[in-house]
C-alpha cells in the first residue's frame, strides 16, 4: 500500500487537541509534538501490544498517545520538571481509559542502551522530535494582552540547565542527536521504525535545514530513509488552508518579504521515517 504524502493533522490547534486529554499545564511546554502527528505514526507503524519509545518524551505526548492506542510505551526526558508532567499525563490518560502500560525515566538519553538495557531488540517504534536548540519562540504576548508595551515571549526555554541540548549550539545539538539515534537503534527490534518531526528553523533570518541534518544524523548511524511525509500544521478548509504559524514566523515573514525576499510561513512538519534493516539487531 502506497503512504499518503500529506498527513492532515492541523485541522485542529494543538490547544484543541490538548483539551481534556492532557493537563493544562501542558501548554508551559516550548515545543510540542502535535497530538494528531503522533496518534497517526503510532496507529501506521505499530500494533497493539508493541513498545513505544521517545528518547526526549518531553511533557508526553508520544506516550499519552501510543497508551491510549494500547501500546506500551516508555520514555526518557532530561529534565524532571518534564518528566513529572509527562507521569501526570499518563496517569491522566489512564483515569480515561487507556490501556496501554507506561514508564518515564529521568536521564540523559546519550545513554540510553545503558538507560534502557532490558529492553534491547524489543522496541518496534522510536518516535520523537530533537529541540531548536535556543530558537523555540514559545509563547507570545502582545501588549493588546498584557497592557505593557513591545512584544514579550513566555515559556521559550526547556530549562535553566546548560547541559540540556536545547541549550546548546546547533552543531552540539545535532551530535547529541545522532549519538542518541545510535542508542536506540542498538534497542530497536530488526525492521523497526524511527520518526522523527521536524521542521527547519531560520537562525538570524538565515534558513536552517534541520530535517536535511537529521537525515544525514539517521543515515550515518545505520538507519534507512524510507519515506519523508508532509504533516500538516495548518487546517484544510475547503480549497484553501487556515495558518497556524506563530506571530513570530508571521513577524519574519513579513519582515523578509518586505526585503523583496520570497519567505512564508511554515505549514507542516518535515516527518522522517527510518527502518533498521531486516535481520539486523
Amino acid at each position: 500500500m502506497t503512504m499518503p504524502s500529506v498527513w492532515a493533522t492541523g485541522n485542529l490547534t494543538s490547544r484543541t487537541q490538548r483539551t481534556g486529554r492532557y493537563l493544562s499545564a501542558s501548554m508551559n511546554h516550548p515545543a510540542k509534538m502535535l497530538p494528531a502527528i503522533a496518534a497517526q505514526v503510532i496507529a501506521t507503524y505499530t500494533k497493539p501490544g508493541d513498545l513505544v519509545l521517545d528518547p526526549m518524551c518531553g511533557i508526553g505526548t508520544t506516550l499519552v498517545e501510543a497508551v491510549h492506542l494500547g501500546r506500551e510505551a516508555v520514555g526518557v526526558e532530561y529534565e524532571a520538571r518534564w518528566a513529572n508532567l509527562a507521569v501526570a499525563n499518563l496517569l491522566h490518560a489512564h483515569r480515561q481509559g487507556a490501556t496501554g502500560t507506561s514508564r518515564v525515566i529521568v536521564g540523559d538519553s546519550r545513554r540510553i542502551r545503558v538507560l534502557l538495557g532490558d529492553r534491547a531488540g524489543r522496541v518496534a517504534l522510536v518516535l520523537t522530535s530533537p529541540p531548536y536548540g535556543s530558537y523555540t519562540h514559545g509563547h507570545v504576548r502582545s501588549s493588546r494582552d498584557s497592557g505593557e508595551p513591545g512584544v514579550s515571549k513566555l515559556n521559550h526555554r526547556y530549562s535553566a540547565d546548560p547541559g540540556n541540548l536545547a541549550h546548546r549550539d546547533l552543531t552540539t545539538l545535532i551530535g547529541g542527536f545522532t549519538e542518541i539515534l545510535y542508542g536506540c537503534r542498538r534497542l530497536l527490534r530488526p525492521g523497526g521504525v524511527v520518526a522523527i518531526t521536524i521542521r527547519p528553523i531560520r537562525v538570524r533570518g538565515e534558513l536552517v535545514d534541520l530535517p536535511g541534518q537529521v537525515m544525514e544524523a539517521g543515515q550515518q548511524v545505520g538507519l534507512i530513509l524510507v519515506d519523508r511525509i508532509a504533516a500538516l500544521l495548518c487546517g484544510l478548509r475547503d480549497d484553501g488552508i487556515v495558518s497556524r504559524a506563530s506571530f513570530f514566523q508571521m513577524h519574519e515573514a513579513r519582515r523578509a518579504q518586505a526585503r523583496g525576499l520570497p519567505v512564508h510561513a511554515i505549514a507542516h512538519e518535515d516527518l522522517l521515517i527510518f527502518r533498521t534493516p531486516r535481520g539486523a539487531a
